[in-house]
């Protein structure tokens, strides 16, 4: 992509989000296995029409498109399944527009759109959290894009913000100046990752003389030499009504919102200048390959094959295409590179754009294995299949996944309305999807061998290969815990009074108290399932927990819990593991296991008629996984690298060190896998674990979708009922810990990365302690997000050190870990730091005021019932609130016991949790701490 500039915690989804939106249709599943840790009683609405008899799709059914005078395009799409709505934003410009020397001035400028206006001059970001709405924004190639998602009666005042800043931004000398170093932060943060040096090599060779060839986030250099001039010139150039895309998806009505929409936006004038369209790209294909050798501890391979614009007739056989090449365990290169060792993951995706487009496909290769070696073989293997063809139930399978990815990954608001502006904004048409789909089943296998012919010859390809330089030991050093002094100011840059003094006034927040509970069922072996239908998406979303988690991980044996949850799929007593994949596969349904600190996750999603199917593999691989010698040192193999990998990931390393740091060795959260751990895994040991901690009495799965109770009850008793085990599950107890009285600096050295990562931290609380509420409500407060929070407004947007800066209280059933994490310039780490400790001992001593706690109130409120609206979160709820061991009324009475947190509780959370001088302070990056005692 890059850039995706967001502004709140969980950056990582909307990344890959957002390169879903450049790909088009890369909704699928790679064949990485590389893993990372963290109903409503209103009337329904369908949202996503599936004609069963036709299968077909009708993402658009009840869309409506209005063009006002001065060129606004509206897209509005009633959902009432949850009184909620997203209002979003896009313009028709980006990277692609941007002049010779000014590279990044799009992801400039929609950084500035946070800064204020004439009329509300203060940052945006506190306005939105103050609503409670879930805003963030992006930069892309060819749009820019500003979203926000809210309770419905914020829908007037969403409306009203994005119309202020449209027509009346301010940009000034001091907020460009501050902006800029936050966008600077944000570029080296990328510049650590060499998959993404790599890929903006290759993309700079297939388009050396074209947009698509430059960083869409710009350059370090470009970006430094903007001035208020040009960016305000390019504001008033692009933000006008007739280069931009309204949408409104959710609960409202729409003919007296269309009169909204006009009576705001109608009196803005269209732009007055009729905007350049870029040149068109001609691409280049280099003959020899890219070498890229830096600090880094795994081989890449980037390969570009250039490919036609998106309305070319080619691109739904591509898409095809791909799902055949990349999709899953059945996809013919994880056989040709991956099953043959030659590489740990293969992905791909097709970039579909106004102008051209390109199959972007990536190899990590396996230890010791040659990147020359594995590039030919997928020359000669391409080659092959173009001679050998492809089968009809390849395609058909492909097909199948594809369709029902779009169904999938479209049943929240949010993304539906992205869907349509995406379509609307670069297929010049927001049914744009449905016509791609329907041109998809029409692809047969001759079509798939005559586009690899014309697009994916050896000839037709740019390759760029990552070598790293001699893998150098971490150094971790420690330094005084004397925070470097300095002069900040104190408290926030705009009061909580002076926030609610620019909103409009706004109805007050649903409690609901009417909201559905989901029906509990207990098997007779002690299986919970938790069962909430919801006929909004012809969809069904599966949430579960497994009491096996890392916890039960011996030292010498660290990373044996996830070695067992991610083997379960690759053979059963009756089935391997290409059968396991394949009856998913052939369904567009997916399903995974993963292991965290306290337990493991599952989580699978199918269409409504698949979900038999979904419950019988979910429930064969549990029972009945046999481990298969080959699997299993495939999956040793992947975790191996993910350790190299982590190890050589800044944010990784500072969190583990902080960790380590805060707990005893002997302690379940200090203990992270070794390469020798991992190696010292027989599979005697990956059974011994499955047998003795996989067990239906700490089991709990959770159901929401279009489902009838009564016949998935049934369903559980056949297929689960008859799941047995001896004895009383495995009793892990954590020892108690003390907190230090004096806390530390830690420098942990990766050599090569250009921006440091910072953690701060100490012990935290249980779910289940008393104060949960109240320490919810002074997160929020402090960092709970980066633009509205205390050290997001001071950290972020007022100094200007850190393009990202949050706190967080990790809670679980047992004691979790209060932290605070930031990316800084190196020369900027100490001042952030040292204004965080401020920030932090202020609150401690001095408290917060009432209009604070209120608004961090209705926030979290807001957040919480939006969050609800969306499949996998609510599952996801309902899932944990079980395992918390909260009562089933929690989905409803979370609400009111955020409101009934008042300003004393708040406060005196702040004096006991609090503790500037014991926290732990570990940064990872550059040599930064050590060098400046």
């Amino acid at each position: 992509m890059f850039v995706i500039s967001g502004f709140y915690r969980y950056r990582i989804p909307l990344i890959l989000f957002i390169l879903s939106l450049i790909a088009t249709f890369s909704l699928k599943h790679t064949v990485s296995d590389s893993q990372k840790l963290v109903s409503a009683s209103w009337e329904h609405s369908q949202q996503i029409f599936v004609d069963t008899k036709t299968n077909n799709l009708t993402l658009t059914k009840n869309v409506m498109q209005t063009v006002l005078k001065n060129g606004l395009t509206v897209l509005t799409k009633e959902v009432h399944n949850a009184p909620v709505v997203t209002v979003q934003m896009w313009y028709k410009v980006g990277s692609v527009n941007e002049p010779p020397g000014m590279n990044g001035i799009a992801h400039q400028l929609e950084h500035m759109m946070f800064k204020g206006t004439k009329t509300r001059p203060l940052q945006f970001g506190q306005l939105f959290s103050a609503l409670g709405s879930d805003s963030n924004a992006f930069t892309s190639y060819e749009q820019t894009a500003y979203y926000n998602t809210a309770e419905s009666d914020k829908l007037q005042t969403l409306l009203e913000l994005e119309a202020d800043r449209m027509q009346n931004l301010l940009i000034d000398n001091q907020q460009l100046a501050t902006e800029k170093r936050v966008v600077i932060s944000e570029l080296q943060g990328y510049e650590n990752s060499p998959k993404y040096g790599l890929k903006r090599a290759v993309m700079k060779s297939v388009f050396p003389n074209h947009a698509y060839g430059l960083a869409t986030g710009g350059t370090e250099a470009d970006v430094e030499k903007l001035t208020v001039e040009q960016v305000r010139e390019y504001y008033e150039q692009f933000y006008n009504p007739d280069s931009a895309t309204l949408v409104i998806v959710g609960d409202f009505p729409t003919a007296p919102t269309l009169e909204a929409v006009k009576s705001i936006f109608g009196k803005i004038p269209q732009s007055q200048k009729s905007p350049q369209i870029p040149k068109s790209p001609t691409p280049q294909i280099s003959t020899s390959p890219i070498w890229l050798q830096e600090s880094g501890v795994e081989k890449l391979l980037q390969v570009i094959y250039p490919l036609p614009d998106l309305n070319h007739p080619d691109v739904p056989i591509l898409g095809v295409m791909d799902y055949i090449l990349t999709s899953g365990k059945n996809s013919y290169l994880y056989e040709v590179l991956v099953k043959s060792g030659l590489a740990i993951d293969v992905s791909a995706h097709v970039a579909s754009l106004r102008q051209s487009g390109w199959y972007d496909l990536s190899v990590t290769a396996a230890p010791n294995q040659d990147l020359q070696k594995i590039n030919a073989v997928l020359k000669s293997s391409l080659a092959k299949l173009a001679k050998t063809g492809v089968t009809s139930e390849q395609v058909e399978r492909a097909k199948t996944q594809l369709a029902a990815s779009v169904v999938l990954n479209s049943r929240d608001i949010n993304s539906q309305a992205m869907q349509l502006a995406n379509d609307q904004l670069i297929g010049a048409d927001y049914r744009y999807t449905e016509r791609y789909l329907e041109n998809v089943r029409q692809v047969k296998p001759t079509d798939i061998i005559s586009v690899i012919n014309k697009y994916l010859k050896p000839e037709a390809q740019v390759v760029g290969f990552f070598e790293p330089n001699q893998k150098e030991v971490n150094r971790d050093t420690q330094s005084s815990s004397t925070a470097t002094s300095e002069n900040f100011s104190a408290g926030v840059s705009v009061a909580a009074s002076e926030v609610m003094k620019y909103l409009p006034s706004t109805n007050a927040v649903a409690n609901n108290s009417n909201r559905n509970l989901p029906q509990k069922v207990t098997l007779a072996n002690g299986l919970r399932v938790l069962l909430l239908p919801d006929q909004s998406s012809p969809t069904v979303s599966l949430s579960g927990y497994i009491k096996a988690g890392k916890e039960f991980d011996a030292d010498d044996k660290a990373g044996l819990a996830s070695l067992v949850a991610d083997n379960l799929m690759n053979g059963t007593t009756t089935k391997d593991t290409l059968t396991i994949a394949k009856t998913l596969e052939a369904r567009g349904a997916s399903l995974n296991f993963a292991a965290q600190r306290e337990g493991v996750r599952i989580q699978g999603k199918s269409l409504r008629e698949d979900l038999p199917v979904l419950l019988e593999t979910m429930t064969d691989v549990v029972k009945n996984s046999t481990f298969p010698v080959n699997e299993l040192e495939i999956s040793r193999q992947q975790a191996l690298n993910g350790l190299n990998a982590d190890l050589n990931d800044a944010d990784e390393v500072a969190n583990r060190k902080l960790i380590q740091s805060i707990y005893p060795y002997n302690h379940p959260l200090h203990n992270f896998p070794t390469e020798k751990s991992i190696q010292n895994i027989n599979r005697g040991d990956v059974i011994a674990f499955k047998q003795k901690h996989y067990r239906p009495d700490t089991t709990v799965l959770t159901l929401v979708g279009d489902f009838d109770v009564e016949k998935v009850r049934s369903l559980l008793e056949t297929q689960m009922g008859d799941w047995q085990v001896k004895g009383k599950p495995p009793i892990l107890k954590y020892p108690t810990v003390v907190m230090a009285e004096k806390g530390g600096n830690f420098n942990s050295v990766l050599p090569g990365k250009s921006q440091a990562v910072t953690y701060m931290g100490y012990t935290g609380i249980k779910r289940q302690d008393p104060r949960f509420y109240q320490a919810l409500v002074l997160n929020q407060i402090l960092g709970g997000d980066t633009l509205s929070s205390r050290l997001g407004a001071e950290v972020r947007d007022r100094l200007g050190l850190t393009y990202g800066i949050y706190s967080n209280f990790q809670a679980g059933r047992n004691i979790g870990t209060f932290l605070i994490e930031m990316q800084t310039s190196p020369e900027d780490t100490h001042k952030a730091i040292a204004s965080t400790r401020k920030l932090l001992k202020q609150l401690h001593q001095q408290g917060v005021t009432e209009l604070e706690v209120e608004t961090a109130k209705r926030t979290l409120i807001s957040n919480y019932n939006i969050s609800l609206a969306k499949p996998e979160e609510l599952t996801d709820r309902i899932l944990m609130n079980e395992v918390y061991g909260l009562n089933e009324i929690e989905l409803r009475s979370f609400v009111q016991k955020i409101q009934k947190v008042n300003l004393t509780e708040v406060n005196q959370a702040a004096r006991e949790l609090l503790n500037p001088d014991k926290i732990v302070v570990v940064t990872a990056g550059p040599a930064i701490m050590a060098e400046h005692r």
